[in-house]
This record gives structure tokens, C-alpha cells and sequence, in this order.
């Protein structure tokens, strides 16, 4: 007997703290003229290249973003040490990650009308977690009271539909009557802050959501998953070289390849036509068209990558109530930019609205799931 697999509920948490364009680009400046001036000598010999300016405006243009929220504030705005300062915790203490992962769970779990103890599995997908192990999402599960299991995935930024997508599949197979998919985003750790074309592009943010069978759904809001749909394909053109690996190659534990690094234009040129022939391909195998989709929850990485993905698919630009952006406010939140979307934008649909929900980020990897309210 098949049972239908349900989307019951969403939580979008994030930060107190937040940190304009402006503000962003005053740090970087300073310290680009600090660097400047200390290098003085060497610039002019040829030796090294002077570091560039930036503006709030060219920050806003590359990539729709006008601000981001931080988990730390403290630090990362300070030129002599260009990071987020955050304080270190004790091994019988919540972990930073596994912190933002329960607000992120309560505020799901509270749509969903459920309680911690009625979910059978915790799956916690990011890009990001900050050790290897005990899982975080085991953490989560004990910090919520949850019997059953637990696991960590890491897909980059399409982590969020990664992880429904096992859910999903978990859910279908029997092995879990209702799954806690969480997406803690910390990347501000692994931001390059002395960098002009990436410093600006990620915020920190966590979210949640419940999948279900629609026979013991109580959420407000209830979207059938139709189904799901997974691709990868092997580039070096975003990448994070950070690793356990690092302490035994005696190079710069954390140097500017093991921060996040990538080749944008070159992302934007092969990501933009393979996420849009994905979108494609999925709804055809429902017999939908683009046009009969009520509501598109694109990941969150570039406004630009976006509007082209819409006008390939719609063959004209897609207005901010088709498609959602919530970039001017959040920035880029890895994996849970396309949730966050969905998270703030879905109340409004009627049964029988089908929506998209998709990610697409290093790997290449892109997921997506055509959902249907109702």
C-alpha cells in the first residue's frame, strides 16, 4: 500500500544580529587600506598587486543582496581580525550548531501542531558542521526529546533538498512515520571577510521541516510531495578546502583555498542552464508545464542567477510573488535559502497550487521537489 508523503510543517530561524551592505563594505575598505599601506613598497615594486575598493552598490548589483544576519557579530567587522569572534563551548554543553538547529525544530514542529516526541528521525543537512562527530542531528535529537535516530548530511547548498529527499524516501519505505529535516546554516565562519567578490555573499540562518504521511498530518498548511529529484555533477568551480586533513599537509590551516572560494562567472554560465533544464525535465514527468506552477522557492544564491532560471522556464521574467527572493534581506544562506523562501511565502496558496521547491550549489548538486497544496 503507497501512502502519501506530506510537507507539514516549516520554521525559518535566524540571528538578532545583522550586518548591512554599508557596513560590510566600510570594514573591507579599511581594511584594504590598511593592507595598501602597509604593502606600499612591494605594490609598487610589482611584486604584489594592490587589494581592490568596494561599494555598497556594486554589492547590491552582483547579487541582489542588501543585507545578512550573524550569529556573531563581534569581530567581524574589526580589520585586525576580519572574523566572527564566538566563544568556544564545553563538551556537556549545547553546541553553537546544534543551538540554532532546535530554535529552527520548536518553530517547525509548532506549524506542524506536533511535539518532539512524535517524530522518528532527525536529519540535520547543511553546508557546514562544525565537527565530524557526535552528529549534530543526534545532539538535536536529544536536546528535543526525540526516540528513534539520527544523522548528518552535507550537500553543499542543496543540503535542505537532500535531506527531504530522504526523508521522503524513508517515509515511502517504511522506516519512519515522521521525519525532522533541520538545516542549521553557520557559514559565517568560513567566510573569506578580506576577499571583495565573496566577503558579502553569505548570512547565517537555520531552518526546519516536517515530513509526513498525509493520514496523520495536523499542520495548518499541508503540501503533497509529488516527488522528488536529484542531480550531481563534479565541478571545482565553488569549493571549501578546509579539513582534518589540513593539520597533517603542514600548509595554512586557514588560508584563503580553505575558506569558501569560487569561480563566479563561470558558476553562473553552467549552474543557470542545468538548474532550469532540471526544473524542467521534474514538472514534465507530472505532465505540468512551467505555467502551471503557482509559486517558485529558488534557492537563494544570486537575484541574477534567479531571474535568468525564471525567464528560461517561463520565457519571460517571473514577478516576486511567482518567485520569491529573499536574498535583500538574508543574503545567501547555503542550503536554506530556497526554505526560508518557502518558510515566508506559502500561507497565501490554495489546494491544488503546485509549487517548486529547488537548490542548486557546489558539487554540482540540484535538488528539487514539485509539491501541491492541499
Amino acid at each position: 500500500m503507497s501512502h502519501q508523503v506530506v510537507i507539514s510543517g516549516v520554521g525559518v530561524w535566524h540571528p538578532q544580529e545583522s550586518i548591512t551592505n554599508e557596513e560590510l563594505v566600510n570594514s573591507y575598505n579599511a581594511y584594504v587600506d590598511a593592507f595598501n599601506n602597509e604593502n606600499q613598497s612591494k605594490i609598487e615594486a610589482g611584486e604584489i598587486s594592490a587589494m581592490p575598493y568596494s561599494s555598497a552598490e556594486f554589492v547590491e548589483k552582483a547579487s541582489g543582496i542588501k543585507s545578512r544576519y550573524i550569529y556573531k557579530k563581534e569581530g567581524a567587522l574589526d580589520i585586525a581580525r576580519m572574523k566572527p569572534k564566538i566563544e568556544p563551548r564545553a563538551d556537556d554543553e549545547l553546541s553553537h550548531q546544534a543551538e540554532i538547529a532546535v530554535e529552527a525544530a520548536k518553530l517547525a514542529l509548532a506549524s506542524a501542531n506536533l511535539e518532539g516526541s512524535d517524530i522518528d528521525a532527525v536529519i540535520v543537512s547543511c553546508a557546514y558542521t562544525q565537527r565530524a562527530y557526535p552528529a549534530i542531528a543526534i545532539e538535536v535529537q536529544e536536546a528535543l526529546n526525540i526516540e528513534g535516530f539520527g544523522f548528518d548530511m552535507l550537500v553543499a547548498c542543496s543540503a535542505a533538498t537532500f535531506g527531504m529527499h530522504r526523508a521522503y524516501e524513508m517515509l515511502c519505505a517504511g522506516n519512519a512515520k515522521r521525519v525532522l529535516v533541520i538545516n542549521p546554516e553557520l557559514v559565517s565562519p568560513q567566510i573569506n571577510y578580506t576577499d571583495r567578490d565573496s566577503h558579502f555573499i553569505f548570512g547565517d540562518v537555520s531552518t526546519a521541516t516536517v515530513l509526513e504521511l498525509a493520514e496523520t498530518a495536523k499542520g495548518d498548511h499541508v503540501y503533497d510531495v509529488l516527488s522528488t529529484k536529484a542531480l550531481t555533477k563534479f565541478s571545482n568551480n565553488i569549493r571549501s578546502n578546509f579539513g582534518y586533513m589540513t593539520r597533517a599537509e603542514d600548509v595554512d590551516p586557514y588560508g584563503p583555498d580553505k575558506l569558501f572560494h569560487q569561480a563566479g562567472r563561470k558558476v553562473f554560465k553552467e549552474v543557470c542552464p542545468l538548474a532550469a533544464a532540471h526544473i524542467e525535465s521534474h514538472l514534465a514527468s507530472h505532465d505540468i508545464t512551467p505555467e502551471g506552477v503557482k509559486r517558485w522557492w529558488l534557492h537563494q544564491a544570486n537575484i541574477n542567477m534567479n531571474t535568468l532560471i525564471c525567464k528560461r522556464l517561463l520565457g519571460r521574467e517571473a514577478n516576486r510573488e511567482e518567485a520569491p527572493i529573499v536574498l535583500d534581506e538574508f543574503a545567501n544562506t547555503a542550503s536554506a535559502g530556497s526554505v526560508i523562501a518557502f518558510g515566508l511565502n506559502h500561507k497565501d496558496l490554495v489546494s491544488g497550487d503546485v509549487g517548486v521547491l529547488c537548490s542548486f550549489g557546489a558539487g554540482y548538486s540540484i535538488g528539487s521537489l514539485v509539491i501541491r497544496k492541499r
